[in-house]
C-alpha cells in the first residue's frame, strides 16, 4: 500500500498554525499511542521551534502498555514532559491540567516578575483522529469543542479557557505533502487519520491482517480463531468472512463488510492492545 492524502484545507490549517503559534507558549503535541512514530508530522518541527511542549500519548487504553511506557521514555529522554492518557475518560484530564501547569510554571514566572498578568496559552496540535478535540472536551468537563470518529471535523481554529486560567488553541488535525515511508502512511491509515473513502478498505485490511500476524499473532487467534491464521493475508480475510458470516448469496464472500469489520476491530480495541510501531532499538 502506497498512500498518499494531502486535502486542500490542511494547507490553509498549516498556515493558520504557522501565523498563531507567536501567540502561544506552549504546545501540546497529541499522538496516537498506538502509532506515536507515524503521527509525528515533520511540518510540525518548524512550527514548534523551541516552544515548551508536552506530548500526549492519546488512547493509551487501545496500545500495549508496554510499548507506551517505553515511548514515554523515548520522549522524557530526549527532554520532553510526556504523558499517556486515554481522553475519553474525564478522569485523565486533571492529568493533562497537572502536565500543563508543570511546563508553564517557569512562563508564569517571568511573566509575573515583568509585571505582566495574563493567561498562558497553548496550541494543540495533531494529525486528524488522534483526539485533540476530546481532550479539550475531557479538560473542561463538557462539549466545547467539535469531536467526531473521522479526520478533518476541526476545521477552524478554536479557543478554549481552562479553570487554572491556562488558554487552550485547538487546531484540525493535520498531516504532510508525502509520506516518505510506506510504513507510516499505512499506519495512519489503520488508526483512521487518512478518510476510508480515499482508500481501498479490502486492501487496508490484508495491510493490517499481513502486519498483526506477525506482531500480535496470538490476538488474531483470540478474535477470529487459531484456524484463520495463515501466511497468506488474502486467505485470512476469506477465513475470517465465512467464520463470521460475511457471505452473500450463492456462498460469495461479502469483502467489503468483512473489510470494514476487520478494521473496527482493530481500531475499537476489540483485537486486544496493540502498538504498530515499535520504538527503534537504537533508541531503547
Amino acid at each position: 500500500m502506497n498512500i498518499q492524502w494531502f486535502p486542500g484545507h490542511m494547507t490553509k490549517a498549516l498556515r493558520m498554525m504557522e501565523d498563531n503559534i507567536k501567540l502561544v507558549d506552549i504546545v501540546g503535541y497529541v499522538l496516537d499511542a498506538r502509532a506515536p512514530y507515524s503521527c509525528l508530522n515533520p511540518a510540525f518541527e518548524k512550527l514548534i521551534n523551541n516552544k515548551p511542549c508536552l506530548f500526549i500519548l492519546n488512547k493509551a487504553d487501545l496500545a500495549d502498555p508496554a510499548q507506551t511506557t517505553m515511548w514515554q521514555q523515548y520522549f522524557t529522554n530526549k527532554g520532553y514532559e510526556c504523558i499517556a492518557t486515554s481522553a475519553t475518560d474525564l478522569s485523565h484530564g486533571a492529568k493533562i491540567v497537572t502536565a500543563l501547569g508543570k511546563l508553564s510554571k517557569d512562563i508564569n514566572a517571568k511573566y509575573k516578575a515583568k509585571g505582566i498578568f495574563r493567561p498562558v496559552r497553548a496550541m494543540i496540535i495533531g494529525v486528524p483522529n488522534c483526539g485533540k478535540s476530546t481532550i479539550i472536551n475531557c479538560l473542561c468537563g463538557k462539549k466545547t469543542a467539535i469531536t467526531g470518529d473521522k479526520p478533518g471535523v476541526t476545521r477552524g481554529k478554536q479557543w478554549v479557557r481552562l479553570a487554572n486560567g491556562i488558554e487552550l488553541l485547538d487546531t484540525p488535525g493535520t498531516v504532510w505533502s508525502k509520506f516518505e515511508q510506506e510504513e507510516v502512511g499505512r499506519h495512519l491509515c489503520f488508526i483512521g487519520s487518512i478518510k476510508d473513502d480515499v482508500v481501498d478498505l479490502y486492501e487496508v485490511s490484508l495491510a493490517l491482517l499481513e502486519e498483526l500476524s506477525h506482531t500480535y499473532p496470538q490476538l488474531i487467534v483470540d478474535r477470529y480463531g487459531s484456524e484463520v491464521l495463515d501466511s497468506n493475508a488474502e486467505t485470512m480475510h476469506q477465513l475470517i468472512a465465512k467464520r463470521r458470516g460475511f457471505v452473500m448469496r450463492g456462498g460469495v464472500v461479502d469483502t467489503e463488510r468483512c473489510s470494514k469489520a476487520i478494521v473496527d476491530d482493530f481500531r475499537k480495541g476489540k483485537l486486544g492492545r496493540i502498538t504498530l510501531d515499535s520504538l527503534p532499538a537504537k533508541a531503547q
